[in-house]
């Protein structure tokens, strides 16, 4: 069981992040923000992949009035991506965003960081300072790789003590990296030295197939220590694939709250006499549609067979022309090959 790190707890609209609720995952949309209809439909996907919050882009003076028109028809809390202007941060948050995210990086100016927090006091909503490797650099004199988890820390200090001097609390806290080892040690340090709820996640991962090892090593490692309230995998394409993967991580640790399948599939070797992958490929189709707790297995020999089907809800293991089927670790039928695929989907849907 992992312990979480204590957090205070933060409302997103009826959301709440922090160690007493559940971990939050969220994506941006990735379709101008002008397009309500496609920002919606989009969303409307998202949030039945599992997504919990999701992040809108609104750089321009549009964006924001389009912004108020996705606000009030998107199912799940929506969050005002905020870079340069504090103009746009104000307008967002009168159109009623559940919260904005700002980048110290991007705004400098204290009496506009004021104005935006005096705004989000009146509107009771949340900030997440969003500090990021790439944009907090100078690059005319750039710092080593080995400085910038100080940097990072350094101002993420200076800003959530502005914040805490203008009596504003309901903050969510992210510093992040393209660097895997440096994300992983910067959400350390944070962790250490605040007790605000932390958004994780690897900036820039790439495409899906790339991002994929590298986002579940940082986001699992700080998972696996108790750190993080809320995470993103951000991969260059579809945000439906970025809730899927992050609900993955979530659900390999033991922190997925929603119920669904769990498929076990062993790794094949030369003992097998029939084709695993097909068979579990054709297995998991016919779990899709399930919405309820169960761990399935479809093992290919009896070596490891029987002792993963001691540990799963329903389990197969198959030979060569025939497949034996376990429920809670009994061998409950043999079942041959060609009814092999409705016989166990009948158990599973039975369970």
């Amino acid at each position: 069981m992992i312990k979480r790190r204590k957090t205070k707890t933060v409302s997103i609209g009826p959301l709440k992040l922090g160690h007493r609720h559940p971990i939050a995952v969220q994506t941006m949309t990735k379709v101008f923000t002008t397009d309500v209809a496609a920002c919606l439909r989009q969303i409307r996907k998202l949030e039945k992949a599992g997504c919990d919050l999701v992040r809108i882009a609104v750089p321009t003076k549009a964006d924001t009035q389009a912004f108020a028109k996705i606000v009030g028809k998107s199912p799940i809390p929506v969050v005002a991506d905020i870079h340069f202007s504090s103009a746009r941060a104000i307008e967002a948050i009168e159109a009623g965003a559940a919260k904005i995210r700002l980048n110290p990086g991007n705004i400098k100016n204290k009496k506009d960081i004021r104005r935006i927090i005096d705004c989000a006091k009146l509107h009771k909503i949340a900030i997440r300072i969003g500090v990021n490797e790439a944009s907090i650099r100078d690059l005319k004199s750039d710092v080593a790789p080995t400085k910038r988890i100080a940097l990072m820390l350094k101002e993420m200090r200076s800003f959530v003590r502005l914040f805490e001097r203008c009596g504003f609390d309901n903050l969510v806290l992210s510093a992040k990296s393209a660097d895997t080892a440096r994300t992983i040690e910067v959400n350390r340090a944070i962790a250490e030295n605040f007790d605000y709820p932390i958004h994780i996640g690897l900036t820039h991962a790439g495409l899906p197939e790339d991002a994929l090892v590298p986002s579940s090593v940082a986001i699992g490692t700080l998972l696996a220590e108790g750190i993080g309230d809320t995470i993103r995998v951000s991969i260059a394409g579809d945000p439906v694939k970025e809730i899927q993967i992050g609900k993955q991580i979530l659900r390999s640790l033991g922190l997925e709250s929603r119920t669904g399948p769990d498929l076990i599939v062993c790794p094949t070797c030369g003992r097998c006499q029939v084709d695993v992958v097909a068979l579990a490929k054709k297995v998991r189709k016919r779990l899709a549609g399930i919405d309820k707790q169960i761990k399935v297995a479809v093992m290919g020999c009896i070596v490891n067979g029987p002792g993963e089907a001691a540990d799963a809800d329903i389990a197969v293991c198959a030979g060569a022309g025939k497949g034996y089927i376990y429920k809670n670790g009994e061998k409950i039928a043999a079942v041959e090959e060609a009814n092999l695929l409705d016989a166990l989907a009948e158990k599973i849907e039975n369970f």
